[in-house]
């Protein structure tokens, strides 16, 4: 049996099969206005001023002429097939225009219009159709309910979004991604206050056939896409979202995502918004940190980092280290570095008291305060900024110049420093802090800085950096373990049930017996050793301990006796008519750490797994891991290693560590498992699991198989 793919099976968009959507060499509208400020007006007004090179064909029958172009009276009409087309006409008389033009051959379709499956089931009938059509033909749809898309290098505007009113893009190296018409012409319209260059805008609207997975594949090929940002409300079609942030991670081209709907209200409204399913945030969060996407958490966090990933350096291992002439703003950054996590060491010994030579009145640890000392002599900035490189060994420099950074009398002098330092440490990501006109930020963006009014947003921003840093430079991971196949019962198995199932998958359970009577479960506890566990044995009561059906510490023949009868006892009068296969007499295991391990299936991404400690971690701190299945044992070392309590299991405190590779192996075999079974898996949890001493092994204490009967 070949081991189990880790990434998506379905391929990512070929540039040919969305070239004709985002670069057409001529495109019909379909509804066109001759009124600049309509639907159908719009995207032609937009494309004349810009001077889009291709040829545009409007459809109107009641026009000759539509802003001064030839107008056609049908889709049959038209002098050439185009490769696009916009569609800005109502729903029913879309369903009419997209059939002519798959008939025709025309590739690819922006359907403006609405009506369609956000409206309910008779919409959703109808673009059932509509993408029926299409597909036959091998049309491609953006849509429908969509406000279109923009390719700012070709000049290319289809889009009817009023934002164009206050000004076109910059020509740029960003690429944005959206679910959301309004949303996305936002984060353009913010983008292009700010001075950000863009590639293209694309929305996606309901997304019957286009996805933002198909756009985020497509930019990840695109030359003139460096980095991609992009707004989810909700996954709809997986394979083809990770195979696309799989490729983007390979052609070293950042993601940085903002996906809604964290909250349950949140989630909720994503939901009614674009019918897309939501999900887990938590999931979300596992599948975004797989392919190294970075998940910002506001707007403005979005624009920050995809703003400074167009400098285009991810430092490996990020460090920050910061220049600063205010010890308080250097405390300041100290906080937003930590709570970002990024390290922020603090200078060797020796550079330290080189810096206090040149001015002994410095605070050179890291943040490196040379004061306002630099007023009098701007030359510090360079001799500081050296050692901070050479010596600290960061890969990222913060410098905090504040006011002193803009005003005239200081600048000449700075910038000049601030590009020598720059020239001669070309690898490193340089950001300055400072408070100028927009003229000499611009100043400050051409000599190489990335320029942030606040510090705090600057090192979340280049944190951010690193981060896609050791996305790009991580090795290939471990392929997952191979295993013979799963074969499940049609219902849900009691534990004893469960446990040799997983048993044949490599998935170990403390030593233990099934006991039918009073006798043999004395006869097992004599055989395994005491003190043992009692627990009631039934397929109709998946959670023993609210019906205190579990029994700890029987220490010899009498207690598990009376052990026995008191579980059958607990069991008839709390859940009449449950079917009582016996007790399961197992070994007490002691000196090892609680943990749990678990397997839901994700409406989104099919099973995920789930890491933590035992108790008030999981129940109480919620301080688990997931990750999508399968994975090899690399991985889940890494979720193993990733929880706040790992120190727990690592030997904190005078504890012996734990048999990390163990517990690692089990969640590995585990991942597979859950994959393996296939859908009538609905979910596993093994709790507690022991993660005995280091070299002694993990042990399944309990585990449940949660089976979907019915399910293919």
């Amino acid at each position: 049996m070949d081991a189990l793919p880790q990434a998506a099976a379905a391929p990512p968009q070929s540039m040919d099969a969305l070239s004709a959507l985002f670069a057409p060499r001529s495109v019909a509208i379909i509804g066109a206005s001759g009124d600049a400020t309509r639907i159908g007006g719009r995207p032609i007004a937009a494309m004349l001023e810009r001077g889009y090179a291709g040829t545009i064909l409007p459809v109107n029958p009641n026009r000759e002429t539509v802003q001064g172009l030839a107008a056609y009276p049908s889709v049959a009409a038209l002098p050439m097939v185009p490769d696009a087309a916009i569609i800005a006409v109502p729903a029913e008389a879309a369903e009419t225009a997209i059939a002519a033009l798959a008939e025709r051959g025309t590739r690819a379709a922006i359907v403006f219009s609405a009506g369609f499956a956000e409206t309910g089931e008779d919409g959703a009938a109808a673009q059932a159709r509509l993408l029926a059509k299409a597909r036959q033909h091998g049309m491609r749809l953006l849509g429908p309910n969509s406000l279109g898309l923009f390719n700012a290098a070709q000049g290319f505007y289809g889009t009817f979004s009023s934002s164009l009113e206050r000004g076109y893009p910059v020509v740029g190296p960003i690429g944005i991604a959206s679910q959301s018409g309004a949303y996305g012409m936002h984060l353009f319209s913010m983008a292009r206050d700010e001075g950000m260059g863009l590639s293209c805008c694309v929305t996606t609207g309901n997304e019957a056939d286009v996805n933002v997975g198909d756009l985020i594949g497509w930019m990840a090929q695109d030359p003139a896409t460096e980095v991609i940002a992009a707004y989810s409300e909700g996954i709809r079609d997986a394979p083809s979202f990770l195979a696309a942030l799989d490729l983007a991670r390979r052609n070293r081209k950042p993601v940085v995502m903002m996906k809604v709907g964290r909250s349950e209200v949140g989630s909720a409204a994503a939901r009614s918004h674009t019918a897309s399913i939501a999900g887990d945030d938590a999931v979300t969060d596992a599948v975004l940190a797989e392919f190294g996407v970075v998940r910002a958490r506001t707007t403005e966090e979005l624009l920050d980092i995809a703003r400074l990933a167009t400098r285009r350096i991810y430092p490996v291992g990020n460090t920050l280290g910061v220049l600063t002439v205010s010890g308080g703003a250097g405390v300041l950054i100290s906080d937003a570095a930590q709570a970002a996590g990024l390290p922020m060491p603090p200078m060797p010994e020796s550079a330290q008291q080189a810096l206090r030579e040149v001015l002994p009145f410095c605070a050179p640890q890291n943040p490196v305060d040379c004061t306002a000392q630099v007023l009098n002599d701007v030359s510090l900035v360079g001799r500081f900024a050296d050692a901070l490189v050479k010596d600290g060994g960061y890969g990222s420099i913060l410098c905090f110049f504040t006011h002193a950074g803009g005003a005239p009398s200081i600048v000449p002098r700075l910038r000049g420093e601030l590009r020598a330092m720059r020239a001669a440490f070309p690898d490193r990501l340089f950001v300055l802090s400072v408070l100028a006109d927009p003229p000499l930020v611009r100043d400050f963006e051409a000599d190489g800085f990335a320029v942030f009014p606040d510090p705090s947003r600057a090192v979340v921003a280049i944190q951010a950096m690193g981060r896609f840093g050791d996305a790009f430079a991580a090795a290939p991971p471990a392929p997952p373990p191979i295993l013979p196949p799963v074969t499940l019962p049609a219902r849900t198995p009691s534990e004893a049930e469960a446990k040799r199932i997983l048993s044949e998958a490599g998935i170990e359970a403390a030593p233990e017996r099934a006991c039918a009577s009073a006798d043999e479960a004395v006869a097992a506890a004599e055989a395994l050793g005491y003190p043992v566990v009692l627990k009631i044995l039934s397929a109709d009561i998946l959670h023993k301990s609210e019906i205190g059906g579990v029994l700890l510490n029987q220490m010899d023949a009498v207690s598990v006796r009376e052990g026995f009868a008191l579980l059958q006892q607990r069991a008839a009068s709390s859940v009449p008519g449950a079917r009582i296969e016996g007790v399961l007499v197992a070994r007490q295991l002691a000196g090892g750490v609680e943990c749990i391990l678990g397997v839901h299936r994700d409406p989104v991404f099919g099973p995920v797994a789930m890491f933590g400690l035992g108790g008030i971690f999981v129940e109480i701190l919620k301080d688990v891991a997931f990750r999508r299945c399968p994975f090899g044992e690399d991985a889940a070392e890494a979720m193993i290693r990733s929880i706040r309590g790992a120190p727990v299991l690592l030997g904190a405190r005078g504890r012996l560590p734990a048999d990390i590779p163990a517990l690692a192996r089990m969640l590995s075999r585990l991942s597979v498992f859950a994959v393996q079974a296939g859908p009538q898996l609905a979910g596993i949890d093994l709790n507690p699991v022991f993660a005995m001493p280091e070299g002694q092994g993990a042990f399944v204490a309990d585990a449940v198989i949660d089976i979907t009967e019915g399910a293919a």
